[in-house]
């Protein structure tokens, strides 16, 4: 799985008119789920987005993780993120699990964030074509891939 956190002000999702979600301060994570996934791979990504020190202490250092500072999660599937555009000018998605893959991963990842102690966390619509809007703060912009952590590149 893949995630681009996004630290932010706010943040809302809408499709045509109807808004989905909204949050105040905290993240939108734009996720994305890989054919070989597994849920061991969203129990990771959640845990970390959860606990990833990138929120302002009182001295203005990144000390303070999501859950310290009670922030809310704004996930939205992006199955984009898999996109292999090293080739020609069209990118491939053949990387990116199918729906009927992806769906649970990501609804257990957002199930995996309340778990880890997140309090407000929302979501878009999966398959849907949404607006995001994102007032990214910092700006603040962090890349997650739980593939990395599999081929013990990465420490929890």
């Amino acid at each position: 799985m893949r995630a681009v956190l996004q630290r932010v002000t706010q943040g809302a999702v809408r499709v045509g008119d109807e808004q989905l979600g909204a949050i105040g301060p905290g993240l939108v994570i734009l996720l994305g789920v890989h054919a070989s996934d597994t849920p061991q791979d969203a129990a990771w990504l959640a845990r970390k987005a959860a606990g990833l020190r990138i929120f302002e202490d009182i001295d203005g250092k990144m000390n303070l993780s999501l859950l310290e500072v009670g922030g809310a999660a704004l996930v939205v599937s992006q199955f984009t993120l898999y996109g292999d555009a090293r080739r020609g000018r069209r990118p491939s998605f053949t990387d990116a699990a199918p729906p009927e893959v992806a769906a649970p991963l990501v609804d257990a990842f957002c199930e995996l964030l309340r778990a880890e102690g997140v309090a407000q966390v929302e979501t878009g619509r999966f398959q849907a074509m949404m607006l995001v809007e994102i007032h990214n703060d910092g700006p603040v912009t962090i890349l997650l891939d739980s593939d990395l952590s599999r081929r013990g590149n990465v420490k929890d």
